[in-house]
């Protein structure tokens, strides 16, 4: 499953309206172009066929007064609205998924509940210790005989590991969220931009031109 979807759905929601320019820039400034698909041209992409699904309901806009071209501009519709929270709650569950789509769902786990986002995690816990347990059980070499798998042994311990420290990491966010660590959908206000008025994008130069598509 694709990232994408996750990060461009979840950047127009955080701006209620958006367009493809101000998702773009609040993607490159998580630096969500360095970890994950989210180049520039696969956000407009995005945009597009999220609206052609009726995930996203596209606005024309008219020209700015300085003389600008006219924008698309987004929201979620209803469907998009389920579909990105399927996909978040599916980023912080599943464990076969490349690295960026939990990276992705961690940048969004604040517009869940608080005890939902400690209850997807604690799955994600439990899914990563079965794992451990079937691999260690089944695919691990022994210790007496560690000859008779070579290096393909290191996969396994490689799987072993990654489990392991997988695991410890999310109970540490368990651990901090059920401290009340960060507000939580539900428990106050907090600033709807990725990317605050008047900071300047640290990715600006290195993603190259910020004109609009």
């Amino acid at each position: 499953m694709s990232a994408i979807r996750l990060l461009v759905l979840g950047a127009v929601r955080l701006h209620g309206r958006a367009h493809g320019y101000m998702v773009r820039n609040d993607l490159e400034f998580w630096g969500a172009h360095e970890w994950s698909n989210a180049k520039p041209g696969s956000i407009y992409h995005a945009l597009k066929q999220l609206a052609k699904q009726d995930l996203l309901r596209p606005y024309d806009t008219a020209p700015s007064t300085a003389g600008g071209p006219p924008r698309t501009e987004y929201e979620l519709t209803d469907a998009g609205e389920a579909e990105f929270f399927r996909l978040l709650r599916h980023a912080l569950t599943a464990i076969d998924e490349k690295p960026d789509m939990l990276t992705s769902g961690i940048g969004f786990l604040v517009d869940l509940p608080r005890d939902e986002a400690v209850a997807l995690l604690k799955e994600r816990i439990a899914a990563l210790d079965a794992w451990r347990a079937e691999v260690t059980e089944h695919w691990t070499p022994a210790e007496s005989t560690p000859e008779e798998w070579g290096h393909i042994g290191e996969i396994m311990k490689l799987w072993v590991y990654n489990s392991e420290s997988g695991a410890r990491w999310t109970r540490g966010l368990v651990e901090r969220l059920e401290d009340g660590a960060y507000v939580m959908a539900g428990e106050g206000e907090r600033h709807p931009t990725v990317l605050p008025p008047g900071m300047k994008n640290p990715y600006a130069e290195k993603s190259g031109s910020s004109s609009e598509k």
